[in-house]
């Protein structure tokens, strides 16, 4: 009788603390209404935008960067002489010439669409003002 006194003491126990990971805390509701609403969506927004702008000048920064690498690449594999080796190099340096190529494109496009992007941010795992795609139903 004891075992089973305590069995069921420790299932409630348990059902408790896996109830509470559970609950989320609600945000408390504002007395100043939808205006504190929208004061602290503009200031998001601002947020988002000034993130948009610093991560975007990283990202061109670091362009610049792998250019300058690829043309010091470019000018070792002219210098090379076994042609196995040349091959090689230049295989790599034709590499990255396309994927550089496709990010200083997916860079301008990323640019002319400001900080909001669209769905293209959630093809990068980045968010979106778009939501995540619905998941499929069992067949």
């Amino acid at each position: 009788m004891k075992r089973m006194s305590l069995l069921l003491v420790l299932m409630f126990i348990l059902t408790s603390l896996v109830g509470a990971q559970g609950v989320s805390p609600q945000a408390p509701t504002s007395p100043a209404g939808p205006s504190s609403r929208d004061q602290m969506s503009g200031e998001h927004r601002q947020k988002m935008m000034e993130m948009h702008k610093e991560q975007m000048e990283a990202m061109k920064a670091d362009m610049e960067k792998m250019k300058s690498s690829l043309a010091l690449i470019e000018a070792n594999v002219a210098k090379i002489s076994d042609p196995g080796e040349k091959g090689r190099w230049q295989s790599n340096v034709d590499m990255w010439e396309i994927l550089i190529g496709h990010m200083d494109q997916m860079l301008k496009h990323m640019e002319s669409m400001g900080p909001g992007m669209g769905g293209m941010m959630h093809d990068h795992g980045m968010g979106g003002p778009y939501p995540p795609p619905a998941d499929k139903k069992p067949e």
